[in-house]
């Protein structure tokens, strides 16, 4: 689990499926109404205390991002509560309006050029040449759609892709936004082109 303040009452929560399988929590099981996922959000909401200082009291808006290879982006936004200069406030109440989306996209994040290259060199036997390409503050981003390796199990590429690069925490938007597109489509079968 890692907690990123955003703005002074705006914090991103990025989790992991291994921070999920850890407690006990299947993909399926964090879009439903259950304890374990109460006590995760309890979990995170006291790391975001102990880490940032961000203190989840009053109504809050919680919006949920699944990516299908990274794990889960929550973003937790406080409001301003009309009765909080009231006495008989009780601090314990946490009203909450929660969104929930779910990504297509596969994002990675890689330390060094060489290691997409050798990606790519992998991927070349497996008939994946799609993927764009980027750079953001000295690190590569390849993101792929689901249309750019439709014809592989999602799993085999996680794999791979895990073994050059890790899953970004930082989303595809912001990298889209301050980082340089390095290869606008076809990024793999590009490198393999110029670089293998």
């Amino acid at each position: 689990m890692r907690v990123e303040r955003l703005t002074y009452n705006k914090i991103k929560i990025f989790l992991t499926f291994d921070d999920l399988k850890e407690r006990g929590i299947s993909k399926d099981e964090i879009w439903q109404d259950i304890p374990k996922v109460h006590q995760l959000f309890r979990d995170m909401m006291t790391e975001a205390d102990d880490e940032v200082g961000f203190k989840a009291d009053g109504p809050i808006a919680v919006e949920v991002f699944a990516l299908p290879a990274q794990g889960m982006v929550v973003i937790v936004t406080k409001g301003h509560n009309e009765y909080e200069l009231e006495d008989d406030y009780d601090e314990d109440y946490i009203e909450m309006q929660v969104t929930m989306d779910e990504s297509d996209e596969i994002f990675y994040e890689f330390s060094s050029f060489e290691d997409v290259i050798s990606l790519a060199k992998r991927l070349q036997p497996l008939a994946i040449a799609g993927g764009i390409l980027y750079s953001f503050e000295n690190r590569f981003y390849l993101k792929f759609d689901e249309q750019d390796f439709h014809h592989l199990e999602l799993d085999t590429l996680i794999a791979l892709l895990a073994e050059f690069g890790s899953s970004s925490t930082i989303t595809s938007y912001r990298v889209m936004e301050y980082g340089k597109e390095l290869m606008n489509a076809d990024a793999i079968s590009m490198v393999n082109k110029h670089f293998n």
